[in-house]
């Protein structure tokens, strides 16, 4: 059993209304207002069983001008939409606008009802459709099958089921029940001993009982206690069905209209909105920048202000780039519809598609901004995310930022990572809590920008085996956390791109400099600390020919990589042959005394207290020796 969305539209007191309760047996006017004065304020829902058994709920939507934003609110979802037009009236005003909001929206599937057939001749009948022929030429409707009926008698309702039978058997718009849930609210109420309900139509994905999921924008993590689909109890609901589910730890107070219920973590709260805006044929006005509107999508109606890219001005029509500053958060996805309307007076201008949900400020007339829309508007979901990769080069990006940032599911965004992979297009870094993506662009930059300073740090620091690798993040990674860093500089130096020496970083083919001046000063280090065997000799004090210190420090730093000397304590150094012949003596001593002094290291090796504390220390360091309490004892580690 399928279960299909159908919504009417149509001019106020055209018997919308009246048709739902012929098709159901139910009325769909729920307040005493709307009862009291014969017209839909707010949406209404029901449903019938169609003879081959699918099940359609029906949406009644206000016809009336200033319902507009329920009638708006009302298309979410819809897989087909019945325009009811009076017989004896023909097309008004807010049949055209419905016909606009209907297009702007993306409804493709529609029936013509001309209902109230009962209070008219043949002839008029005729007449009324060959004008609604005319009106409705050019439009989504132009083709739509005709439907005579009238609901306060009977007639036509048959042949009207037949029709929505036939046009809804096979090749409706199927539902995405692949990626995650959406549902925009558009009733909330409390019944007592259930507490908070919400109603709408699940556009997307698929709800369990007992899911934990959050409402946007308010950020409330809510629990499904139970769902109904049309009145029945059901564990499970999915894409393109009317839906009521009932909350736990949220209030009433706290959801309205226009909120959406999604996985927590999958959305993302934004007032700014890239959009492409399409202006109405039949609008009688020119949106200029800085309009401001009335913004419709989804559930949500908000005032926005039309900031416009790419056009001084947007007139009936034409389209154009937009960024909309909205006055009020909401949480939506790239592809989603929207209408606007004037802010005074209240009129259907256009509507478009919003191209990116959580867009940063955009200036007015910049080419690589209206490049960037274009490939939006055109491109794949593959193609989107490439765009967001880009544009987090300095910082990387995560797979769950990407699954928040567009509202899509993680499986949609890995389906899409291994296309742009696959083409070289971006680089991909697994790391235990999430994945981690970096554009080739953004890569190549950076390799040239780090190879560019590695190589003059080189030509400046001859003597040294690169960069320090915390050096490098803090001038070329600032944003990016000591982790992700590491596997980056793996990544670069399996590529061939950098070397790495210990915790140095240098081009792939540099090698320290082992010139005249490094032969010179080497030599004299190394003599010096041979002939003081273990009387040690303080580094500062050692006089080096006809270089500056710095020079001294990195070639001494390059003995003590290669391992000819160690470092004993601060500013003394030795032969590392000494410091062993010292290990093996200590050792051996400890062999046959637990302990050890530093009066007998002093005598040991015929050297100073002051050498022999530092000797004792060194041990410390490699885990032969260890204090025992006594500054001046050792023992065996």
């Amino acid at each position: 059993m399928k279960n299909i969305i159908i919504g009417t539209a149509g001019h106020i007191d055209h018997g919308k209304t009246t048709l739902i309760k012929a098709l159901t047996g139910r009325n769909t006017d729920r307040w005493e207002e709307e009862q009291r004065r014969g017209i839909t304020i707010d949406l209404g829902f029901t449903y019938f069983d169609l003879p081959g058994g699918d099940r359609a709920g029906i949406i009644d939507v206000p016809g009336h001008e200033k319902f507009i934003n329920n009638m708006v609110a009302g298309v979410v979802g819809m897989d087909l939409v019945l325009l009811v037009i009076a017989a004896d009236e023909g097309i008004m005003p807010q049949t055209r606008e419905h016909v606009d909001i209907l297009h702007l929206l993306g409804i493709e599937k529609s029936i013509i009802v001309l209902n109230k057939c009962d209070l008219v001749d043949e002839e008029w009948l005729e007449l009324v459709e060959e004008e609604v022929r005319e009106e409705l030429a050019g439009t989504f409707l132009e083709h739509a099958p005709v439907a005579k009926v009238s609901a306060a008698t009977g007639q036509g309702l048959e042949e009207l089921i037949q029709i929505i039978e036939k046009m809804t058997e096979d090749d409706l718009t199927p539902k995405d029940i692949h990626t995650i849930p959406r549902l925009p609210v558009d009733r909330v109420f409390t019944l007592s001993g259930f507490g908070t309900i919400i109603t709408g139509t699940l556009v997307s994905g698929t709800i369990h009982k007992e899911d934990t999921l959050e409402m946007y924008p308010v950020g409330k993590e809510c629990k499904i206690r139970s769902i109904q689909v049309h009145g029945t109890d059901r564990d499970v609901c999915y894409a393109g069905q009317r839906v009521a589910i009932n909350l736990s730890n949220v209030k009433k107070k706290e959801i309205a209209r226009g909120c959406v219920l999604a996985p927590k973590n999958s959305m993302k709260n934004t007032d700014l909105l890239d959009v492409k805006l399409n202006v109405l044929d039949s609008s009688m006005r020119v949106l200029t920048n800085h309009s401001r509107l009335h913004f419709f999508t989804g559930t949500s109606e908000i005032l926005c202000r039309a900031v416009l890219l790419d056009k001084e001005e947007i007139g009936p029509g034409e389209s154009g780039y937009v960024q909309l500053r909205l006055e009020e958060e909401i949480a939506v996805r790239r592809g989603d519809k929207f209408v606007v309307r004037f802010y005074s007076p209240m009129e259907t201008i256009g509507g478009g598609v919003i191209l990116e949900p959580n867009p940063g400020v955009k200036k007015r007339f910049h080419q690589d901004v209206i490049d960037e829309l274009k490939r939006k508007e055109s491109g794949s979901v593959a193609d989107v995310i490439e765009l967001h990769i880009r544009e987090h080069g300095k910082t990387l990006i995560t797979l769950a930022e990407l699954a928040k940032m567009t509202a899509l599911s993680e499986q949609e965004i890995k389906e899409a990572a291994a296309e742009l992979k696959s083409q070289g297009q971006i680089q991909e870094f697994q790391l235990k809590k999430d994945t981690w993506f970096w554009h080739a662009d953004s890569r190549r930059a950076a390799t040239e920008e780090i190879l560019a300073a590695l190589t003059a740090y080189e030509r400046k620091y001859p003597y040294r085996y690169g960069m320090k690798k915390a050096e490098v993040q803090g001038i070329y990674f600032q944003k990016i956390r000591l982790n992700l860093f590491d596997r980056i500089i793996e990544f670069l130096e399996e590529e061939g791109c950098v070397k790495r020496e210990g915790e140095f970083l240098c081009t792939p083919d540099y090698q320290v400099r082992k010139d005249g001046v490094f032969d010179q000063v080497s030599s004299v280090l190394l003599d010096t600390f041979k002939k003081a065997r273990f009387d040690f000799v303080r580094y500062s004090e050692i006089s080096l020919p006809k270089v500056e210190r710095e020079t001294g420090d990195d070639i001494l730093n390059i003995l003590l990589v290669e391992g000819s000397v160690v470092k004993v304590t601060e500013d003394m150094y030795t032969l590392k042959d000494y410091m062993e012949e010292a290990r093996q003596a200590i050792s051996a001593h400890l062999a046959d005394d637990p302990v050890i002094t530093i009066a007998q290291v002093r005598d040991m090796f015929q050297t100073s207290r002051k050498s022999a504390k530092p000797i004792l220390e060194y041990m410390d360091s490699i885990k032969v020796t260890k204090k025992t309490g006594a500054e001046s004892e050792r023992v065996a580690y």
